[in-house]
């Protein structure tokens, strides 16, 4: 009698990632008043989109200032995510004396937190006495540096059938070595002063644009060389630039995706000016809505890069206000779980005590936490 067997296995792992957020002019923050904040970038762990906020006068309007409150959010839509968190306040001495909240040493008493839906905060509104914040070695030059970790927990499955074993593809890897290897070139585009060997039949399967030029439709068929006149070879080697040129619309996509995940206050600009000259809408979008966001727009503005957006793009400048007249009015608006956009709208407070979250009929709820 023939038999077979098979074998499968859960594993619950924690993808982590973690995130600096530095606030200069901390001096300048405070008077903002209680329930205001300084939100940092967001920054993806396990597929989601998280943020830290800093509340100098704290969350609570009954502790009257006396305390910061920090707390970190889901920025993304999600439903039930579950995650360890640690909030680190960096000494800025070489004492290394960090004030350390951190949830990660405690999942076997508890097991992880979990976060409800988009917006909902885990962290603590009496994170740190202002007066003995004021006074230590976590402040100086008016700077403090904070450390967010995330350990998003996710659960995958392994196991073993009978049958043929399906290697994943590699030919991304294949065309990759094709390519920098220069074997059976037949297309040598000149930058400039340098050269760039290519194959038409893979150009051809991969672009509109070089279909119709190589099939007839537009052009000699029979072209060995092509002349790039309008761009530097710096600039051609960046793939965003070539994914335009030549309507490579997904590579397009993925380029737009990598540089949004590096937008900052001092790259915004720059990549603003990229996406306004390669017609990249979504990444458009995104720049303006950073710059517009008030924790921001005061620096970028006084960037250089800034500078050379307005001389290279002054019609820039109009969408940025109508971009931060939105944005505004937005703020201005009573919280809504159905609106758009990175705002918090909902949240769940911890305190090392207690939770508190919003239902739908706007009760409050009270429930014990670890």
């Amino acid at each position: 009698m023939e038999s077979s067997w098979s074998w499968s296995r859960s594993i619950t792992e924690t993808v982590n990632g973690s995130h600096q957020f530095t606030i200069k002019g901390y001096s300048l923050a405070k008077g903002m008043g209680p329930g205001r904040h300084i939100m940092s970038g967001t920054f993806n762990v396990g597929g989601y989109d998280w943020a830290i906020y800093f509340y100098p006068d704290g969350k609570n309007p009954d502790d009257n200032s006396t305390y910061v409150s920090v707390f970190i959010a889901l920025a993304s839509e999600g439903t039930d995510v579950r995650a360890l968190f640690k909030l680190t306040l960096l000494d800025q001495t070489q004492n290394g004396n960090h004030k350390v909240h951190s949830h990660f040493d405690r999942p076997l008493e508890r097991g992880p937190y979990t976060i409800k839906y988009r917006g909902s905060m885990w962290g603590y509104k009496r994170f740190f006495k202002r007066a003995l914040l004021e006074t230590s070695e976590y402040l100086k030059d008016d700077c403090l540096i904070m450390q967010c970790t995330v350990g998003v927990v996710k659960t995958r499955l392994e196991g073993f059938k009978p049958g043929l074993i399906v290697p994943d593809s590699d030919m991304g890897r294949d065309f990759k070595d094709l390519l920098e290897s220069e074997i059976g070139f037949d297309i040598v585009f000149k930058v400039k002063s340098e050269s760039f060997k290519a194959h038409k039949l893979i150009l051809a399967a991969r672009s509109p644009v070089f279909r119709e030029q190589f099939s007839g439709g537009v052009g000699d068929p029979s072209i060995d060389e092509i002349v790039v006149d309008d761009i530097e070879p710096f600039v051609f080697k960046n793939l965003l630039a070539a994914a335009d040129l030549y309507n490579l619309d997904r590579l397009k996509l993925l380029c737009e995706s990598k540089l949004s995940e590096k937008i900052n206050t001092d790259t915004v600009a720059t990549t603003l000016a990229l996406a306004e000259k390669h017609h990249c809408p979504q990444l458009k979008a995104i720049c303006l809505k950073f710059i517009a966001n008030p924790v921001n727009i005061g620096v970028v503005m006084l960037s250089e890069a800034f500078e050379h957006l307005k001389e290279g793009y002054p019609k820039m400048l109009s969408e940025l206000l109508k971009t931060f007249a939105s944005v505004d009015d937005n703020s201005s608006q009573p919280s809504s779980r159905k609106r758009s956009g990175s705002r918090i709208h909902r949240q769940d407070l911890v305190d090392g005590a207690a939770a508190e979250s919003v239902n739908p009929n706007g009760r409050s709820l009270r429930r014990r936490t670890w």
